[in-house]
């Protein structure tokens, strides 16, 4: 049996050729890959980055909203704190005979039989005005009226300037 060198040969030379260009193919495009997973990693990298930052500025924005809430709460409740010290005071007042409330009659009814005199004391300010004494039970009622009126006031307003908060919070 006779061995075909030539046709070894021509096979070794194909196969050597196909190595070649195998090997050829791999250097060619392990740089392209190579070349596309370090642009992969660095637009990975500028993402992080940009996400980083927004979180940031989320976090400060957020930050500055709870400060600018707690500012507002504090002020609220001081002003409630304010109206019920007054209220109290003034409840102190009317308890103890140091004020009495009062209201302005009109000075006709003074002429059809109310009974109050239309004169004015000498020691008043209201020039002739007459004035009706309340009594002390009824004055306490109309403060703690009031008491409840001003309370409810101040929650509202502490109420719109939370939403106003939150409404420029959105805005920014």
């Amino acid at each position: 049996m006779t061995v075909p060198w030539r046709m070894i040969g021509a096979l070794a030379l194909v196969l050597i050729g196909a190595g070649s260009a195998w090997q050829f193919q791999d250097w060619r495009y392990g740089k392209q890959f190579a070349e596309q997973a370090r642009l992969h990693a660095e637009t990975l990298n500028q993402l992080t980055q940009a996400a980083a930052t927004a979180q940031q500025a989320e976090q400060e924005k957020r930050l500055a909203l709870e400060q600018r809430l707690a500012i507002s709460e504090q002020i609220h409740f001081r002003k409630m704190t304010d109206a019920q010290r007054d209220q109290d005071r003034l409840r102190d007042r009317l308890a103890t005979s140091d004020l009495r409330l009062s209201v302005l009659l009109d000075a006709t009814d003074a002429a059809k039989g109310c009974g109050v005199p239309a004169t004015a004391s000498t020691g008043g300010v209201d020039h002739a005005v007459v004035r009706a004494r309340l009594d002390p039970a009824h004055a306490q009622r109309i403060i703690a009226i009031t008491d409840t009126g001003d309370r409810g006031l101040i929650a509202l307003q502490a109420c719109q300037a939370y939403i106003r908060t939150l409404t420029l919070s959105r805005v920014e």
